[in-house]
């Protein structure tokens, strides 16, 4: 009961966190980083990510981002924070080429009924196979290279017809000969283990936790088998050129909730042996 007169205490809100110093990254990256431990409810643009125990998270930012995002969390306190995700551009490998190379699609070219009907079906199950949003902390693990080679091609790298810019490259291609080993880059789930897909060739699909996914393209043959749990280094597959391929690589692109990113900024040099 209050006394007549008596002053009623009201306890203030906690103050607000707001740090000033922007978290930055590069278009295409996929960037692991950490709040303070005991931090909880992060969001990106409104959108809930992940956050483990310790604070540690991750999160892709799109090859043709540039801009600010606004990270948003509750800390330990209690109080509500936020900091902006500043990207900033990068320089993409860029062929430019004559438009006359690049003709247009024939309007009245018949339609491939066996095609289109094959590739719908590949594409859903490419899709099913990263629909799991699963708990599994693989992510973490440090990046290890899963084949030693050239890279042939880098991520992001476009080619432009006149004005008109062709689809980029949504992963990393490593040139080595045919029946070289492809080794798992971090421990995860694999979710898919088939082929020959048209354009993927034989193709693995692995689930390293929480909306991130690696994918191997063009093997020539398969080591493991859907549903299989993979250690970092076991070999799942050999390099070959199936599928759309001019020649024996490894195509490898990684996936964050659907963005794409850069396997390649993940890894340490590569290593002259990995046999």
């Amino acid at each position: 009961m209050l006394v007549a007169g008596a002053a009623m205490t009201v306890a203030a809100a906690p103050v607000p966190l707001v740090i000033a110093q922007p978290l930055t990254a590069v278009q295409g990256q996929l960037l692991i980083t950490a709040l303070p431990a005991g931090s909880r409810e992060l969001r990106l643009d409104g959108q809930p990510v992940h956050l483990d125990a310790d604070g540690r998270f991750m999160l892709g930012v799109d090859r043709d981002f540039a801009g600010t995002k606004r990270l948003e969390w509750v800390t330990k306190d209690g109080r509500s924070a936020h900091r902006d995700l500043v990207v900033t551009g990068r320089e993409w490998v860029i062929d430019r080429l004559p438009a006359r190379l690049n003709p247009p699609a024939d309007p009245n070219a018949p339609r491939n009924l066996e095609y289109e009907a094959r590739r719908e079906a590949e594409v859903a199950r490419v899709k099913a196979a990263r629909a799991s949003l699963s708990p599994w902390p693989f992510w973490r693990a440090p990046f290890q290279w899963p084949a030693v080679g050239r890279i042939s091609t880098h991520f992001g790298a476009q080619r432009v017809y006149g004005d008109v810019p062709a689809n980029y490259h949504s992963g990393m291609d490593i040139a080595a000969p045919h029946g070289t080993p492809v080794k798992a880059p971090i421990p995860g789930v694999v979710r898919l283990a088939a082929g020959p897909f048209m354009l993927e060739g034989n193709l693995i699909i692995i689930d390293h936790g929480r909306g991130l996914f690696s994918a191997m393209m063009h093997l020539s043959r398969l080591e493991v088998k859907s549903g299989d749990i993979v250690a970092q280094g076991q070999v799942i597959g050999r390099i070959g050129s199936t599928g759309r391929s001019t020649g024996p690589h490894l195509h490898w692109g990684m996936t964050w909730h659907g963005v794409r990113v850069d396997p390649e900024a993940l890894l340490p040099p590569m290593p002259k042996d990995q046999t």
